[in-house]
């Protein structure tokens, strides 16, 4: 496998377990703890994915997020899956779903989720070496 993944998450105790378990499967890691690093992280460690939460210092960082990547011609070609309890948190019916104008991602995976299944939504996703 392999391949550089950010994660941009504002739980240590997430970025620390799931980084444990892409290192085992032999991703290079690299983490920010809000948005504004980690646009600046994904431009000075140009990942092959990334994965983002929706709420951090704002319930909506990650949606605004997404927008700049996608918007920035460095980034846009990176897929971005997002991780996130916001649905749970919120008390949200319905599911969000990736759009290329309203949400610009690929994937859009429910906390907790499952290594198994966070995996091998990665490996649909990760530009190939």
């Amino acid at each position: 496998m392999g391949g550089k993944i950010l994660m941009i998450d504002d739980d240590p105790d997430l970025i620390e377990s799931v980084t444990a378990v892409l290192e085992a499967k032999g991703y290079e890691v690299a983490s920010a703890q809000d948005g504004e690093r980690g646009v600046a992280k994904a431009k000075e460690f140009m990942p092959d994915l990334i994965l983002l939460d929706v709420m951090m210092t704002r319930k909506t960082e990650g949606m605004d997020v997404s927008h700049r990547l996608h918007d920035d011609q460095r980034l846009r070609d990176i897929p971005v899956i997002v991780v996130t309890g916001v649905r749970s948190q919120m008390g949200v019916s319905f599911k969000f779903e990736p759009d290329e104008t309203w949400f610009p991602v690929k994937a859009v995976l429910e906390k907790p989720v499952k290594p198994d299944r966070l995996l091998a939504v990665i490996a649909q996703h990760i530009k190939r070496q």
